[in-house]
């Protein structure tokens, strides 16, 4: 049996692919990839083993008016007709799709190809990539059940939690960090792309937010600010492995709103303070997934707008004063979504 992958632009598009590869290859299905050549896919298929990597020629559709959106018309049909010739000439059983504009022209190429689709949506609602390519797809494999009530080919497994991340170690988080583990930890990411309104916040509070806290900052590629400076606070663009370590002595997160990263930190029953991508920036999925989890009790949402405007030390010492209160609204770990999905796909194929 052969499976096709395909998603990126993105490490949340990439991840889960990443974590569902070797369990194909563990029962003998041979794999290979479909991704654009200058995305972070690119970079991270390649150091697994044994998976062939083809490129596509792909553009972005955007939800504004922009004659880019007329410039990248072209792009998105080379991008077809190029996934349409690997998959007739790869000849795979399934091909498996985890969004990104990427994986829009392989899912019609393989669809031209009478190839079955499967994809997986993590947000509360379907972002743009999946809706264009929802048509050609047999089956959608949600996070939130809200995408199972409202479409008839959505099967909702619930969250997805990688095993490598339940192999922190916080000996080695705090030597990473350079950390003493004398005040609590909070972790702030924004993404594998980062959040600057986010950077802002931190940088501009950084002295009074280190009397109180020590800070482990994911600042996002090209963004590392080297003025940044303080005592219990580690900087870094991004990170991979070292990224298991970090949460196993985080003790809450200032964060975006992405499905996977809210998933995992319920997971490990982190209180969140979450500024979800304001409409300006996104469809708004990010603003769906806070709501959803606030009204839970999971987290506190903060405005990205606001942001400029709020005491943020005081807001994060108000946090930190009740976050036995998320701690407790949290449910106990469940951890079935990774193999579930595994054992959907290959049923389906």
């Amino acid at each position: 049996m052969k499976i096709l992958f395909t998603g990126g632009g993105t490490m949340g598009h990439v991840s889960l692919n990443i974590a569902l590869i070797p369990l194909f290859q563990k029962e003998g299905w041979e794999t290979i990839y479909i991704g654009s050549q200058d995305g972070i896919e690119k970079t991270e298929i390649k150091k697994l083993e044994s998976v062939p990597y083809y490129t596509v020629s792909t553009g972005k559709l955007r939800r504004y008016m922009s004659m880019q959106n007329v410039k990248d018309i072209p792009g998105i049909f080379r991008g077809i007709a190029q996934a349409r010739s690997i998959i007739k000439r790869e000849k795979p059983d399934i091909v498996f799709a985890k969004g990104g504009f990427v994986s829009v022209p392989v899912i019609i190429g393989a669809r031209l190809n009478k190839i079955p689709v499967v994809l997986h949506e993590s947000d509360i609602s379907i972002g743009l990539a999946n809706k264009l390519a929802y048509p050609f797809v047999s089956r959608i494999y949600s996070t939130f059940p809200e995408i199972a009530e409202k479409h008839k080919k959505a099967v909702c497994i619930g969250s997805i939690i990688r095993d490598d991340l339940k192999t922190g170690d916080v000996d080695r988080g705090m030597q990473l960090c350079g950390f003493n583990g004398k005040r609590p930890i909070m972790l702030v990411m924004g993404g594998s792309l980062g959040a600057m309104s986010l950077n802002r916040a931190v940088w501009s509070n950084l002295d009074r937010l280190t009397e109180k806290y020590q800070i482990v900052h994911l600042c996002g590629k090209n963004n590392f600010n080297k003025d940044a400076r303080a005592d219990g606070y580690a900087q870094f663009e991004f990170v991979r492995e070292e990224l298991y370590d970090i949460l196993a002595v985080t003790d809450f997160v200032f964060s975006r709103a992405g499905a996977n990263t809210i998933f995992e930190m319920l997971y490990f029953k982190k209180p969140m303070i979450l500024v979800p991508l304001p409409l300006s920036q996104s469809r708004g999925d990010q603003i769906l997934n806070a709501q959803s989890f606030e009204k839970k009790g999971y987290c506190k949402v903060i405005r990205d707008q606001d942001l400029p405007n709020i005491n943020l030390p005081e807001e994060i010492d108000e946090f930190y004063a009740n976050r036995q209160s998320y701690i407790s609204a949290m449910p106990q770990p469940q951890n079935d979504g990774l193999q579930r999905l595994f054992r959907e796909i290959k049923n389906y194929a």
